[in-house]
């Protein structure tokens, strides 16, 4: 992912597995959800230091959790929402 790439994240919605979690801990994101589940949020947040592409980090904000999630950059998609459905 380029500079570029991940600075147009921001306000985008993007679904990444719940193993690829970095805050926090997958595990108490899983009592929320169950094991299989793909997240879907919006991006709220960019990592300060985004020079290298490998600390690229963003924050996500997900329906129905507590706390927003942290992710590497890299392992999110970009997604479309369903038509009368939330991020």
């Amino acid at each position: 992912m380029t500079l570029e790439d991940f600075k147009q994240l921001k306000g985008t919605s993007v679904k990444f597995f719940v193993r690829d979690i970095y805050l926090p801990d997958p595990s108490a994101v899983l009592s929320e959800l169950h094991v299989d589940a793909t997240l879907t949020g919006t991006v709220v947040d960019l990592s300060d230091d985004a020079r290298d592409e490998r600390a690229a980090f963003v924050v996500v904000q997900v329906d129905h959790l507590s706390e927003p999630c942290i992710v590497a950059a890299e392992l999110v998609e970009k997604s479309t929402p369903v038509d009368g459905e939330g991020s």
